[in-house]
């Protein structure tokens, strides 16, 4: 099981893979960037064909053009539709004027879009911004989905991610509750729990995961997690820059609630927005304190009894 939090720089090595870097593969995750994420659920259908992931119904759930709503057991991937209205300048009382983020155009070769003209809508006499995101399991640094099973079911791999073994997992449901996020479910079909592997069965043959292979935009990257840590950076100064002040990155911090995530984001609002928590923990943080104190307690009660024994005895 390794540490239960705080910073944690070589999560494979805590897992019993080797101390030394060179005795496992280095931590692998995605980073997605969600300012050029398109809606186009490329990411979604890759992810189901791969893994030969059930259907999750056709139903329109009327919540915008969602129709999956929320990661799962039979979800893996899910991407988010948000429909916010632009809101006025406060001074002018004019739409703001919106930022090129770098959106791959759709028209025919050589032509250029008017600027912004791929980041709003116009609706009346205001307009509509549309926030997508891919979500995805965060392959935690501290996983409680993971230190909380009792099979061994869910394993950290040489890669540094966390995968479920479906063959021996028991349907306890400990894992469900578990997880900081709400990613990890049970299949209603046959009580067993299900989420993300990061294409485990694809990394170990030196692929991309299905997902990011898809994706047309490259909103889905995959690679060293170190390497993606350093091009957030970069991405997120280089908006910052254009003025989209809002833009932040989420899960990157190794100081966080989780120790960081295998699998970050850039967010254009709030992580609220986006159904994310604002600041995740790990929910088996305190374990080895309540621990600690159930055994204080049990010695106390010891002490009691025979102290009670002892004082009959006179």
């Amino acid at each position: 099981m390794g540490r239960l939090h705080g910073r944690l720089d070589d999560v494979t090595g805590d897992a019993g893979y080797g101390t030394a870097r060179a005795d496992h593969p280095p931590r692998m995750g995605f980073f997605t960037d969600t300012s050029v994420c398109i809606g186009c659920k490329a990411c979604e259908v890759a992810c189901k064909e791969w893994n030969a992931v059930p259907d999750d119904g056709y139903l329109l759930t009327g919540m915008s053009y969602d129709n999956t709503q929320e990661l799962g057991a039979s979800t893996w991937r899910h991407v988010t539709f948000v429909e916010k209205p632009i809101s006025p300048d406060v001074e002018t009382g004019e739409a703001r004027e919106t930022v090129d983020l770098g959106m791959p155009g759709a028209g025919p070769p050589g032509v250029t879009l008017p600027h912004g003209e791929d980041q709003a809508a116009a609706s009346g006499d205001s307009g509509v911004r549309w926030l997508m995101s891919s979500d995805v399991c965060k392959h935690c640094t501290h996983a409680a989905c993971l230190d909380v099973c009792p099979t061994g079911s869910l394993f950290r791999t040489e890669f540094g991610t966390v995968v479920v073994q479906a063959d021996i997992c028991n349907g306890c449901g400990y894992c469900v509750p578990a997880c900081p996020y709400g990613v990890i479910d049970l299949r209603p079909e046959d009580g067993r729990a299900f989420k993300c592997t990061l294409c485990y069965d694809r990394l170990k043959e030196g692929q991309t995961p299905a997902c990011a292979q898809a994706c047309p935009t490259e909103s889905i990257q995959f690679g060293e997690l170190s390497e993606l840590q350093e091009r957030a950076d970069r991405r997120l100064a280089e908006l910052h820059e254009k003025g989209v002040d809002v833009a932040r990155l989420y899960g990157r911090d190794p100081e966080d609630g989780v120790g960081g995530d295998g699998a970050f984001f850039l967010l254009l609002d709030e992580p609220e927005v986006y159904g994310l928590p604002p600041d995740p923990v790990v929910t088996t943080r305190d374990l080895g304190s309540i621990w600690k104190h159930v055994g204080a307690a049990a010695a106390a009660l010891t002490g009691l009894g025979v102290a009670s024994f002892l004082g009959r005895r006179r």
